[in-house]
């Protein structure tokens, strides 16, 4: 028992020493460094990378459990032979087989064909692109990630990708997978070849009021689809609604978007004459001449495109309380709203000026600069509408939410629910599928676009750059499928042959 007694004596002075050597205070040994942030951070993005390997591994699983479930209890109500239900059930297989191979590749630049260039801006373009697999055509939207980084613009990127993720929306633009290498990141997206609601405005100069009911109309629906998500756009401009094949609008470009949760915004997001936006005076330059309805529209359609794709932008559609660096919410969307309505119906911005700053500072002075042009014939309706988004916060409709913008008179007999059902109030001319003439031609420069790196996910999940894009990668189900995977297979009895026939139905 003695030798026994001195073992537990010498193995409680060492648990003791051990105890007191982690003490609040103790100095690490000499051997031992503290890791640096960059470790910890790396240490972090592999943590999340494990985590959201295995989630994505038991969610699979849980769903092949379930379509095979599915399929069984359909060849049961179906009557089959076994025979012919052992037939099904090997056709399934396969196809969860086909389904399963596809989902492990990894998407890249290399699965696509790039194509014809229908967008450019400060941080990236956006292009036509084929992928080499099955034809499909798509968008490609490439930012370059040095750029992102020096502008930080990094949670911009992000929250953008994640919304394309998360909203599920007849009303946006649809993402289809995201990726990146060691110098891009990589959005693919539906192509809509109507071109954008600009390039209407400036074929058109003005919509009438049915024509701009009926595209403020899903406006509203493409708004109200991203903040039932929690979600505030902060960049509704007519460049950013895009026209599908039909003419019916989605919106776009949610580069600049924030969850709701981050109350009380007040960063300084928007540039404005190349600098941040801060706050702003109202004072200080001299008053513009004063113009006609068609002298103001021809000289904004003058500048109009040189302000689209610049890095400075436009700010005429910002709200007043972003620009005075105030916590703002949800309503600034809505104000945005009122500004796109008016450029459909008068032809420019309400608060458009030479400068952009002064265009700032007008807007801050809204209720002195707030005009309707006699020319433009508005209903009082219309004014009404507009006048309601453009004002005070506080006073400003859709502060309690959509409805309350659906139910202003110049709407009445808009059916909502049937809205994106309805013949389009335009109808854009699209040949095929490749068809670019509703977008501006681009001038062609050496493709940004580089192969993805060869070393192993490691390496490169684990690069400096790349921590900062942690999960990024992003693939829709759709993209994966050819015409017979990812389905529930169904099993109905052929009214000619008597013999089943599979029906493959996607959600």
């Amino acid at each position: 028992m003695e030798p026994m007694r001195r073992c537990f004596s010498k193995f409680r002075s060492k648990k003791k020493e051990s105890r007191d050597s982690v003490k609040e205070g103790s100095k690490p040994s000499r051997n031992e460094k503290e890791p640096s942030n960059v470790t910890k951070q790396k240490a972090e993005v592999a943590k999340q990378y494990i985590e959201n390997h295995y989630k994505k591994q038991m969610k699979d699983l849980q769903e092949r459990k379930e379509r095979r479930n599915m399929l069984e209890k359909k060849l049961a109500d179906a009557k089959l032979s076994e025979e012919e239900q052992q037939n099904l059930v090997k056709y399934f297989e396969k196809k969860e087989r086909d389904y399963m191979r596809r989902q492990r590749h990894k998407m890249g630049p290399d699965d696509f064909e790039l194509l014809t260039m229908i967008g450019k801006g400060a941080f990236g373009e956006v292009r036509i692109c084929r992928e080499k697999a099955s034809g499909h055509v798509y968008a490609m939207k490439t930012l370059k990630k040095s750029e992102m980084l020096s502008r930080g613009q990094v949670e911009h990127v992000k929250s953008e990708r994640n919304l394309l993720a998360e909203v599920d929306s007849n009303c946006i633009v649809k993402l289809y997978c995201s990726f990146q290498d060691e110098e891009y990141l990589y959005l693919i997206m539906e192509y809509l070849p109507g071109g954008d609601m600009m390039t209407l405005l400036m074929r058109k100069e003005i919509l009438t009021e049915d024509e701009a009911r009926f595209y403020v109309g899903e406006t509203v629906l493409a708004i109200e689809s991203i903040h039932r998500h929690n979600y505030i756009h902060r960049d509704i401009k007519p460049d950013n609604l895009l026209l599908d094949k039909n003419g019916h609008m989605k919106l776009s470009d949610f580069g600049l978007c924030r969850p709701l949760d981050c109350s009380n915004l007040t960063e300084e997001d928007f540039c404005v004459g190349g600098n941040r936006s801060g706050a702003l005076q109202s004072s200080g330059g001299p008053v513009a001449p004063k113009r006609t309805q068609q002298e103001q529209l021809q000289h904004w359609q003058k500048n109009r495109r040189m302000l689209a794709y610049s890095a400075v932008g436009t700010p005429d559609y910002i709200a007043p309380e972003v620009l005075l660096k105030k916590g703002y919410g949800k309503e600034c969307d809505w104000w945005s709203l009122g500004a796109v309505m008016y450029e459909m119906l008068v032809g420019y911005p309400p608060f458009y000026s030479d400068e952009p700053l002064s265009t700032c500072r007008k807007i801050i002075n809204w209720r002195t600069h707030l005009k309707f042009p006699e020319e433009a014939n508005l209903s009082t309706e219309a004014k009404d509408l507009i006048s309601r988004l453009i004002c005070n916060v506080d006073r400003r409709l859709g502060i309690n939410g959509a409805d309350e913008i659906k139910a202003h008179p110049w709407f009445k007999g808009i059916e909502w629910d049937k809205l994106y059902q309805m013949e389009a109030a335009f109808i854009p001319e699209v040949n095929d599928e490749l068809d670019t003439q509703n977008f501006e031609d681009f001038e062609e420069v050496d493709s940004q676009t580089q192969s993805p790196s060869k070393s192993g996910p490691w390496r490169k999940l684990l690069s400096s750059k790349d921590v900062n894009f942690a999960g990024y990668t992003y693939k829709n189900y759709e993209i994966v499928n050819d015409d017979q995977l990812n389905g529930i297979v169904s099993v109905k009895k052929s009214t000619a042959t008597k013999r089943p026939s599979i029906k493959t139905i996607f959600g």
